[in-house]
């Protein structure tokens, strides 16, 4: 499990044009977020809620990475759908999951966390929580903000 002091899991996802390993992304701060399901209310809440701040988190030197076991053609008609800016990424064997220590709610629904790394790949913060999804992007960006400064 990736807590608060720890280093980017050496993971690996699909991105649209292929995999894509986290650790290339390092040297910027990286706003990495699971979430469970593209086009569901809470998903797509927060999905949103990052849209809206993205030039806030771009701003202050940051990418943002949405993460789902969805697949490409999924999270391509949740960006068009919704005009997400950020890039979404598949972790459809739950491999980076399991490497970030992301559980499952109520032992079915994929887990909804997310992590600020730091320009060298510490973990600055881990927030979890289903039903919360607005703080996600606050906290985060209040943490990106304060990184740059």
């Amino acid at each position: 499990m990736v807590n608060v002091g720890d280093q980017l899991p050496d993971a690996t996802v699909l991105g649209e044009s292929g995999p894509v390993r986290l650790r290339d992304k390092l040297g910027k701060t990286l706003v990495i977020y699971f979430y469970p399901k593209d086009e569901t209310p809470g998903c797509t809440k927060e999905a949103c809620s990052f849209r809206d701040a993205y030039e806030d988190f771009t701003a202050a030197g940051a990418e943002v990475l949405g993460i789902s076991r969805d697949d490409g053609a999924s999270h391509a008609s949740f960006k068009q759908n919704h005009r997400l800016p950020f890039t979404l990424l598949s972790d459809v064997d739950g491999k980076a999951g399991a490497a970030f220590g992301i559980k499952k709610t109520l032992g079915f629904i994929p887990g909804r966390v997310t992590f600020v790394f730091d320009k060298s790949g510490v973990c600055k913060s881990r927030f979890e929580s289903q039903i919360r999804v607005g703080k996600h992007v606050d906290d985060a960006l209040a943490l990106v903000k304060q990184l740059a400064a």
